[in-house]
């Protein structure tokens, strides 16, 4: 599961870089998180803080006004969440300093987008790793974190296809996931040819998901189109 809850979380960017700022946001957007704020000294980034109260920040060492190091602890006063470094200082005293002090990574300018992101999704998977949500259909719910579906009482594995066709198709929940897209999600960069296995598949998983596999309502052909999964209890 690509765990798209954690990219709703509250960000809150500080550098006074106005370039690495709109940089840093346009990689996270384009990710698909959605709750970025931004900061370019101390006094500003406590000010945010305050309003918007962050669930992760991303801090640079040196601002005009401070430190990230200070800064880390003045926020840590008023919230408990995780901090990432993201800073030009690569220095090993300036890394265990901010390890030390309770930073959840450390980050070294000039960075891969990749990378950074990566490193983001693996400090909230652990931050927030209890609160993955079960995705409620029509007559069943899908853990995605576990790996199944549970129906009428019943926890009924997926397979990792299956997962992989579920985790696509609710990353675009209510709109028309294509068949390319479906079979590239589950079976990588050269999806072509898969299309039977495909149906396959989405036959497996309406047994697992609907109440009237033959009859579905949360997971719906579109004619001529591709699929789409539509959210929502009874």
């Amino acid at each position: 599961m690509d765990c798209e809850y954690l990219k709703n979380k509250r960000i809150l960017l500080v550098d006074d870089e106005q370039e690495l700022l709109d940089m840093v946001v346009s990689i996270l957007k384009e990710e698909g998180f959605c709750n970025i704020w931004t900061a370019k000294n101390v006094k500003d980034a406590l000010s945010v803080a305050a309003a918007v109260e962050p669930e992760i920040a991303i801090l640079d060492v040196m601002l005009p006004d401070g430190n990230g190091f200070h800064l880390m602890e003045q926020l840590k006063q008023n919230g408990v969440y995780p901090i990432l470094f993201l800073t030009a200082r690569g220095e090993d005293e300036d890394k265990f300093k901010g390890f030390g002090l309770g930073a959840d990574d450390y980050v070294v300018k000039p960075f891969l987008p990749k990378e950074l992101v990566f490193r983001i999704m693996a400090i909230l998977r652990r931050s927030y790793k209890d609160e993955s949500p079960l995705v409620k259909l029509q007559n069943s719910e899908i853990d995605f974190e576990r790996a199944e579906v549970i129906k009428d009482g019943e926890h009924i594995p997926l397979t990792a296809k299956e997962h992989d066709i579920l985790s696509a198709l609710y990353r675009n929940a209510g709109r028309i996931v294509t068949i390319d897209a479906l079979c590239e999600a589950a079976w990588g960069d050269n999806p072509f040819g898969y299309e039977n296995s495909l149906m396959a598949h989405i036959r497996r998983i309406r047994e697992k998901i609907e109440e009237n596999p033959s009859r579905p309502v949360s997971l719906i052909t579109v004619k001529g189109l591709g699929y789409k999964l539509m959210i929502g209890g009874k």
